[in-house]
């Protein structure tokens, strides 16, 4: 029996920045640069936060979003790319599902799809159920799958819950 595995590499993330540690991929071709290293050594899949090119904060901007995905696209066809739609710097459906509008060899295969509200040290990522239903709307009316972040039980039942309602194509979830 073969069994599959997916290895979801996240190369930046929403906090790290320079000043934390030199090694933060921020700019568009450290970011590219970081997950073809990934990909030479086996990831099947990236989950990608992109980042303003001047300050090095989270960035919603399709285009920025573009360049990265094209980037990688350029040297692997085969691995999964996610873009974050995270609630954490931006509350905005449009600016939260603005990288769900690319097209072509920018189009990411899916965006991340946290299905609660959470608390971090110093903010919350807030995620309402208008907010959720309304970026597994868009996810869908584009043939893009939802990375389901499930941090807790309750998540797993909103899941459940918004497959039922056809929010999202049908997912196995193993329990």
């Amino acid at each position: 029996m073969t069994r599959r595995v997916i290895v979801n590499f996240t190369p930046t993330g929403m906090i790290p920045t320079k000043q934390m540690t030199p090694h933060v991929p921020i700019s568009v071709q450290e970011i590219v640069e970081d997950v073809h290293r990934a990909v030479e050594i086996g990831i099947t899949m990236v989950h990608l936060h992109a980042r303003d090119e001047d300050t090095g904060v989270p960035a919603f901007k399709a285009t920025v979003y573009e360049k990265i995905i094209t980037g990688i696209r350029a040297f692997s066809k085969d691995v999964i790319i996610c873009a974050s739609l995270s609630g954490r710097d931006f509350s905005e459906f449009e600016k939260r599902s603005e990288a769900l509008r690319l097209d072509g060899n920018a189009k990411p295969d899916m965006g991340s799809l946290t299905l609660s509200s959470l608390n971090f040290n110093q903010q919350a990522s807030i995620n309402s159920p208008d907010m959720i239903k309304a970026l597994a709307s868009e996810m869908l009316s584009r043939g893009i799958m939802p990375e389901l972040e499930v941090f807790d039980a309750g998540m797993i039942n909103y899941a459940r819950y918004l497959s039922h309602k056809g929010c999202y194509a049908p997912l196995s979830i193993l329990i």
